[in-house]
């Protein structure tokens, strides 16, 4: 069995997943002046490999990548390497997103609007066995284990979405301009459109405002 990375002085270790380079960096140089930032990696295939080798303390988890959710990375470890503590950090604060990660196992889940000292703190939170969440997120969390403990959140057309088309959907449907929403996710307003017109065929719908509409209803907005 692979040995994990030792902590420095006590300090704890994080390791970093998240399919953009430059928010993996500021990631870094802001947490690196509270913990041991000891490993990233941009895909799902990656993440299990290193992961595995590191064994840190907290992975700070992306929910969305090209290559498959986050969700396939937590699974993965959990069942070889339990004792890792998984926090995620998205963009996305839809509510089938965070009771999912947290149904597979995660300690808790905060928005990339999360201040770096309050990222910093909930990394402490979750190596220390508490569970976080940003403050909107919680009552998803309380009201899927409240009512509907044993039911899985399903919906047959939101499955026929890609992950990157539901964030398009999402932010689109929150009043974005195509510029705005290529911005958030770092892609191009080229790829933007493409990802709406699938998203508008998919779905059988003619224009934004049927999309919002009906993000609305599923409470994704």
């Amino acid at each position: 069995m692979t040995e994990p990375v030792t902590q420095s002085a006590g300090r704890l270790t994080v390791f970093l997943v998240d399919d953009h380079a430059m928010f993996r960096a500021g990631v870094r140089a802001e947490l690196g002046r509270h913990v041991e930032v000891v490993g990233e990696a941009s895909t799902v295939a990656e993440a299990i490999n290193r992961i595995g080798t590191i064994q840190p303390d907290v992975v700070l988890l992306d929910v969305h990548m090209p290559d498959g959710g986050g969700r396939a990375v937590l699974e993965a470890i959990r069942r070889t390497h339990p004792q890792v503590k998984f926090l995620a950090l998205s963009v996305s604060d839809a509510a089938e997103d965070v009771i999912g990660l947290i149904r597979a196992g995660a300690r808790g889940y905060v928005t990339k609007t999360i201040s770096p000292d309050e990222l910093a703190a909930a990394v402490r939170r979750v190596s220390d066995g508490d569970a976080v969440f940003s403050p909107r997120l919680a009552g998803f969390v309380l009201d899927a284990f409240a009512s509907r403990p044993d039911v899985p959140v399903a919906d047959p057309e939101l499955d026929q979405l890609t992950n990157r088309e539901r964030e398009v959907l999402r932010l689109l449907a929150r009043g974005y301009a195509y510029k705005e929403i290529a911005k958030e996710l770092y892609i191009s307003i080229k790829t933007v459109e493409t990802h709406v017109s699938n998203v508008l065929r998919k779905l059988q719908m003619s224009n934004r405002y049927e999309l919002s509409r009906w993000a609305a209803d599923r409470r994704l907005v």
